[in-house]
């Protein structure tokens, strides 16, 4: 069988990963650009002995939730970037909340309705006042990493594939990052470009990658459309800043949530959806109730987020350890939680640091709160002695926690457990670690914070059973 090969389908449910489930003499087949219900045609990308990958190129009957992509650059071998602009807004959320709830009952034994919740993209305008108007689903990606082509020229990945679909405007970036005009320029020595804006602040930083080990000649940078802070590979030394007269320029965007500033350096990780993190502030309050003098974990911390709100609930005579394996996630954290001394930020994979932290009892207060003011939480061992932690909350990457972490923050947590998740399946896997150590869950919330593409992030609180 070629690509060539056109297959009739009659489309099934949907799948974990933006594309439907169909069969084919025997074999499962994971058809993108279909819908659940469709019958359609569809061109082969992928053979093997068990499955087969292809994409709809005709349809013959259209589900009623079928719309026109409004992107000119999504569909059948094209961009790679967006799974669902053929599916109309609330069919989308209808279809992520479907895999959420096929994950947890298969990966999991949960069996429960799931209903993903609309986040809104706060409008935007320009100087005049003007909107600058975008579809639903459209305008709110604030950080996109475009590739480069030796050429220079700009492009962003297709499916499952290291060819480019070359683009002039991305129709899910935020408006912040258009006016960059990264798209419309030749980045010669480049092997991709990030725009980065701040919604809240405008903000804007670029940062260049050049290919490893590349010795000829650097990176040349564009005149770009905008001022915009700017990160360049150097050949030694770390990246480069810019300097105005003599004083540098640090790489970094202001964010702004939960009533704080936030400093986020360079590629460093935040939400991408303009409304994500007040919303999943407001969940993981919600799940884990924090009251005053309670002591509290937050783990894959990033910059800080839960950490500082965490830290202003627990008030002075709580503790929250936050930790964090990245280094410069670690510094804007400290930087963005310095009027909090109730905060303790550690660097060190979780795993390690929760088996190195140990929590006592003196006059009210922990052995590692005292601990923590003389400048670091971790460092003995032997485990919870009296009280542990009330509360954790773990924002892990998209491949989750795992059976050691769980089993650490199931042993030293003793009231609830937040876990935001951006990957259904295993977010289920980690609730089954967390169900075999008496932990059950109690809510579960999603929500919609990668409209047209098949993410979706979730919010799951745990008690003990």
């Amino acid at each position: 069988m070629t690509d060539s090969d056109l297959l009739e389908l009659e489309v099934g449910p949907v799948g974990h990963g933006g594309f439907c489930v169909a069969r084919h003499e025997g074999l499962v087949v994971f058809v993108r650009h279909a819908l659940p219900g469709e019958l359609v045609r569809a061109r082969v990308t992928e053979e093997t002995r068990t499955y087969l990958r292809a994409d709809a190129v005709e349809i013959l009957r259209p589900s009623p939730d079928r719309v026109e992509a409004p992107c000119p650059f999504a569909g059948p071998g094209r961009c790679g970037g967006c799974d669902w602009q053929h599916a109309a807004p609330a069919a989308q959320r209808a279809l992520k909340a479907d895999v959420v709830a096929e994950q947890l009952k298969r990966l999991a034994g949960i069996d429960r309705p799931v209903h993903v919740e609309e986040v809104p993209v706060p409008a935007v305008y320009t100087e005049d006042g003007e909107p600058l108007s975008s579809g639903p689903g459209l305008g709110w990606r604030t950080r996109v990493q475009f590739a480069v082509d030796p050429q220079g020229s700009v492009g962003l990945r297709k499916h499952r594939s290291h060819e480019l679909e070359y683009v002039d405007e991305c129709l899910i970036a935020h408006p912040g990052v258009e006016m960059i005009g990264i798209e419309r320029k030749r980045w010669s020595g480049a092997s991709s470009v990030e725009g980065i804006t701040s919604a809240a602040t405008g903000d804007r930083l670029v940062v260049v990658s050049e290919p490893k080990g590349r010795r000829g000649k650097p990176v040349q940078v564009p005149q770009l459309d905008v001022p915009v802070r700017l990160v360049k590979p150097e050949r030694k030394g770390p990246p480069q800043q810019q300097r105005e007269g003599r004083r540098p320029v640090v790489p970094f965007v202001r964010e702004e949530a939960a009533g704080r500033l936030w400093q986020v350096t360079g590629s460093g990780f935040w939400q991408v959806h303009p409304g994500a993190a007040d919303t999943l502030v407001a969940a993981v309050l919600e799940a884990l109730q924090p009251k005053q003098g309670e002591i509290a974990l937050d783990l894959y911390c990033g910059v800080g987020l839960f950490a500082g709100v965490l830290g202003e609930r627990v008030g002075a005579g709580g503790l929250v350890v936050g930790v964090e394996a990245g280094g410069q996630a670690v510094r804007d954290a400290k930087f963005n939680l310095r009027d909090l001394p109730q905060v303790s930020v550690e660097q060190g994979k979780v795993e390690e640091v929760l088996a190195a932290l140990e929590f006592g009892q003196s006059q009210g207060r922990s052995t590692a709160a005292a601990q923590a003011k003389r400048g670091g939480a971790a460092g003995h061992r032997g485990g919870s002695r009296v009280r542990g932690a009330d509360i954790t909350v773990l924002d892990p990457p998209r491949a989750g926690a795992g059976e050691k972490v769980v089993d650490e923050i199931a042993r030293r947590t003793n009231r609830k457990i937040a876990y935001v998740s951006c990957d259904p399946a295993t977010l289920a896997r980690d609730l089954k670690y967390f169900s075999a150590r008496g932990w059950v869950l109690e809510t579960l919330r999603a929500f919609d914070l990668f409209p047209n593409t098949s993410h979706v992030e979730c919010v799951a609180s745990l008690v003990r059973g």
